[in-house]
C-alpha cells in the first residue's frame, strides 16, 4: 500500500511541480522573463508547471539574480521551507555566476554560493523559451531519477 502511495506522489511531482520564484537581487531582465514564461502565450501549464507563492508548498525555487549580503539569509530560509525532494534552477548570467555583479562589495556570488543548484540557465537575460527547456529538461532529470531510485529499491528487496 505504501510503495502504490509513493509511486502517486512520485507522479504527482513529475506531472505537476509547483515553482516559487526568487528574486536575489537582479536587474529585473530575467525577472521579466520567468513571469513571461509563466504567461498564456507560453504555456507551461501544459506541463503542469504553475506558480504558487510559499514555499512550504513549492517543489522547484527558481532564482534570478546574483545573491547579495541582504538575501543570502533569506534564500537559504526560503530552500530549507520547501519540502524534499526539492530542487533549485539558477535563471540568468547573474543567478548562474554573479554576472557582471560578481566581485561587488555586497554580492555573494551566484545561486550555488549559498544553496545547491539543480540546473543552470544562462543568459542575460534568459529567454522564456531557454527557462521552459530548463525546467522540462528539470523534470526528464527527476523522472530518470526517480527510476533509478524504484530499480535500486526493487533489487535491494530482491536480494534480501
Amino acid at each position: 500500500m505504501a510503495n502504490v502511495f509513493q509511486k502517486m506522489v512520485d507522479w504527482g511531482r513529475r506531472k505537476s511541480p509547483w515553482i516559487i520564484h526568487f528574486n536575489a537581487g537582479a536587474c529585473n531582465g530575467c525577472d521579466i522573463e520567468v513571469v513571461d514564461s509563466l504567461t498564456p502565450r507560453y504555456d507551461v501549464e501544459r506541463f503542469g508547471v504553475v506558480q504558487h507563492g510559499t514555499p512550504r508548498h513549492a517543489d522547484v525555487l527558481v532564482c534570478t539574480g546574483a545573491v547579495t549580503l541582504q538575501t543570502r539569509d533569506r534564500i537559504k530560509r526560503i530552500y530549507e521551507q520547501m519540502p524534499e525532494p526539492k530542487f533549485v534552477v539558477a535563471v540568468g548570467t547573474c543567478a548562474c555566476t554573479g554576472g557582471i555583479f560578481d566581485g561587488c562589495y555586497c554580492v555573494a556570488g551566484g545561486i550555488d554560493s549559498v544553496i545547491p543548484v539543480n540546473a543552470y540557465i544562462p543568459g542575460c537575460a534568459a529567454r522564456p523559451e531557454a527557462i521552459i527547456d530548463g525546467v522540462v529538461k528539470l523534470l526528464g532529470a527527476l523522472e530518470a531519477s526517480q527510476r533509478e531510485q524504484h530499480k535500486a529499491k526493487k533489487r535491494r528487496e530482491k536480494h534480501a
